[in-house]
């Protein structure tokens, strides 16, 4: 017979590592070729001119030159609109 009381076990003290998301190159400064410059979870911002969308929805810079962070309408599918935040890169003039 037991003289202490079951201690039970606990539902706390799990918990998932960060994933590092968010803008990890601001406006105006200039990046290189391959350069990640958005991680996000969706399309929370969208990919402009010369960069790329990979498949974990990371922004990517396809082109050597200047980050432009934009806001911009865009139409859904079914015709309504919202705003976005369009990221593009200008490249640098040789």
């Amino acid at each position: 017979m037991a003289h202490t009381k079951s201690g039970g076990s606990t539902k706390l003290g799990r918990d998932s590592a960060s994933k590092r998301l968010g803008v990890k190159v601001s406006h105006g400064e200039v990046v290189s070729m391959g350069e990640v410059i958005v991680r996000q979870r969706g399309t929370h911002y969208v990919p402009g001119k010369n960069v790329k969308l990979g498949g974990d929805d990371t922004i990517y810079a396809i082109k050597n030159g200047t980050v432009q962070f934009l806001s911009r309408m865009k139409t859904r599918f079914d015709g309504t609109r919202r705003a976005v935040k369009v990221v593009t890169i200008l490249p640098v003039a040789k």
